[in-house]
């Protein structure tokens, strides 16, 4: 009796033993499925984490790429612009020069028919030293004379008219409309780069008149005329930038459009 209460605490003794294996066994199997499952997901982290990281690295290089390309478009367009810029000044230069040459020129002309046509003339009787010298004309009535000869395409009057207002009254509200209508006489008879000179005269000697969109729109026009796109471009562009909300402004703008 006592050799079978033996064998069987002993068996009972080995059954917990197999269950405790078991247990031990099975709990074993879940933590290394747990640690596989953790593997796997932190190795899919990592594959995404590198991949991000990957696009980051090529978004980076490409923009660093653009960013490149931008400066390098916008050193080589304000290289330009300061080419022509240079050209322009060194242009009117050579435009005022010309231009000064030719009025010296005209100048010395004038001053010999002036001699000449004193010797020839005398004078059949004395002027009287007591007798009233003639009232100038005002600025206003100076102006509209010489507006009234350009409208009739006496252009050279009109000239004429416009520049004894400016030397005349040089502070009066119509010399800088005086100075452009200059500048338009020039534009019609197709002289150029003479209106050039006029329309700049207005830009630069009444900064704050109402005529200085209309000079620069002109300014650009004669530009084109006489084949100087890119100084025309410039011009154009100065008035769009400046003067948006002016009527000039949105033909400069159409204008630029067509170039």
């Amino acid at each position: 009796m006592e050799l079978e209460k033996q064998n069987r605490e002993l068996l009972k003794v080995n059954q917990d033993m197999l269950r405790a294996k078991e247990n031990i066994s099975s709990r074993v199997d879940g933590l290394d499925q747990t640690r596989r499952d953790d593997e796997l997901a932190l190795r899919g982290q990592y594959a995404g984490l590198a991949a991000q990281m990957q696009r980051q690295q090529e978004a980076s290089q490409m923009l660093s790429g653009r960013l490149e390309e931008v400066e390098y478009l916008l050193k080589q367009k304000l290289g330009r612009f300061e080419e022509n810029q240079v050209k322009n000044r060194q242009r009117m230069d050579r435009m005022a020069t010309d231009t000064a040459a030719v009025q010296k020129r005209l100048d010395s002309i004038d001053q010999y028919l002036n001699l000449e046509g004193a010797k020839a003339q005398k004078p059949k009787t004395p002027v009287s030293s007591s007798a009233a010298a003639p009232r100038p004309a005002s600025d206003q009535a100076l102006y509209l004379e010489a507006k009234k000869s350009f409208d009739a395409g006496n252009l050279e009057a009109a000239r004429n008219g416009f520049e004894k207002l400016i030397t005349g009254y040089p502070t009066s509200p119509q010399a800088d409309n005086a100075q452009f209508w200059i500048g338009e006489t020039y534009y019609r008879e197709k002289w150029y780069e003479k209106a050039i000179l006029e329309y700049q005269k207005v830009i630069e000697k009444y900064p704050y008149g109402n005529k200085i969109p209309a000079a620069l729109l002109k300014q650009g026009l004669a530009f084109l005329n006489i084949g100087e796109t890119n100084n025309a471009r410039l011009v154009l562009k100065e008035l769009v930038a400046k003067h948006p909300s002016t009527n000039e402004s949105k033909i400069a703008k159409q204008k630029l459009e067509s170039l």
